[in-house]
């Protein structure tokens, strides 16, 4: 099929999706077709103008409409039974690695846009229980508990709801049409609850570019020429269907010094120049052990925030993870010398959220 390219930033509406037609004029091409290739290298971003490097890659990596109008799930298509099972074959010790950080109230979160750290209740205690007052039978007693937080405090699944491009929501859909005050409606999390199984490649790029300390400098950007010489050096060669975890370090860091400013701050991460390798590779989804999974500061000396998420959410319809604690896995990987694994990462199915905590498994 054919997309029509967009003026600017934005892409076209489509009267099948019930939208106004925007640019009846406009050239088409198809949903695989390449573009001209912005530059990959961060030394020619124009710093001066994020608008316009955000478009550009918008539109060359731009993937509505290539797996139907109705699409929710994005590049997650590219996982299938096929890729599944390669993924289970590479199970041969039988050891299993939570990549999670713990959820409780001595998290990253500093209370930005009403993220706070989760908050764990006991609605009935072992004290209860052993003064007879909790009302059962035969001696029996019991425990409870309540959690209050944000789906996204802490290891966690962007969505494809979760960011918009200039209105819209991926596949080209109106972002009011998309997420209203009853959540996401359309391309809600709970879509991917029996999806995000497949192979993992985890891209050890602290070991890789800082072999003294394991550790990025804040501020560093990955390149996809980083990636690529990474996964040389390790043997391993990122395709189709896999999840890509990048180890930058910094979790390494908080985790021992305190978490400071982990949460919105300073941190290396992948450079907004990425967006090409992340749309050629055809990975299905991509996670980090930093807060934002981009480098920050962002790449420019004008007010920016989170580029490459605008360009690959709502545009690429790239499912993303933050704050996952890659330590012991990079450890294993290390150990064993390969760097592959059946990664389990379902989201909760929470029906409209817009991202999700996870406990992902990595199994080798």
């Amino acid at each position: 099929m054919t997309l029509r390219q967009a003026q600017g930033p934005v892409g076209p509406a489509s009267d099948a999706q019930g939208r106004d037609e925007q640019t009846p004029d406009t050239p088409t091409r198809d949903a695989g077709e390449p573009g001209a290739a912005p530059s990959e290298n961060p030394a020619d971003l124009d710093r001066q103008n994020p608008e316009a490097e955000i478009a550009a890659r918008a539109e060359a990596f731009r993937n509505w409409g290539r797996w139907g109008e109705d699409d929710v799930l994005g590049t997650l298509n590219f996982i299938d039974a096929g890729t599944r099972r390669a993924a289970a074959a590479l199970v041969r010790d039988g050891v299993s690695i939570s990549l999670s950080q713990r959820f409780d109230t001595d998290g990253p979160q500093k209370g930005w846009r009403r993220r706070t750290n989760p908050v764990h209740t006991m609605t009935d205690t072992g004290t209860d229980a052993e003064r007879g007052n909790q009302g059962f039978p035969h001696g029996i007693g019991g425990a409870d508990d309540v959690i209050a937080m944000p789906l996204q405090c802490s290891t966690q699944w962007d969505g494809l709801g979760h960011i918009f491009d200039h209105g819209y929501a991926w596949n080209g859909r109106r972002a009011g049409d998309v997420v209203t005050s009853d959540g996401d409606l359309v391309t809600g999390i709970e879509h991917a609850a029996d999806v995000i199984v497949s192979r993992g490649v985890l891209l050890d790029l602290g070991r890789h570019l800082a072999p003294d300390t394991g550790e990025l400098a804040d501020g560093y950007a990955i390149t996809a020429d980083d990636l690529d010489a990474c996964a040389a050096a390790q043997g391993v060669e990122v395709g189709r269907g896999d999840i890509v975890l990048v180890r930058t370090g910094h979790y390494t860091r908080a985790h021992r010094e305190g978490w400071g400013d982990y949460a919105g701050g300073p941190a290396p991460g992948l450079s907004l120049t990425t967006a090409g390798w992340l749309h050629r590779t055809e990975i299905a989804a991509v996670a980090t052990d930093t807060w934002g999974f981009e480098v920050r500061p962002n790449e420019f000396d004008v007010p920016a925030f989170q580029p490459l998420h605008q360009v690959v959410i709502p545009n690429m319809g790239l499912t993303i993870g933050e704050m996952w604690n890659l330590d012991a896995l990079a450890e294993a990987c290390l150990d064993r010398r390969r760097w592959d694994f059946l990664l389990s990462a379902p989201p909760l199915p929470i029906t409209g959220a817009v991202g999700s905590p996870v406990n992902p498994l990595a199994l080798l």
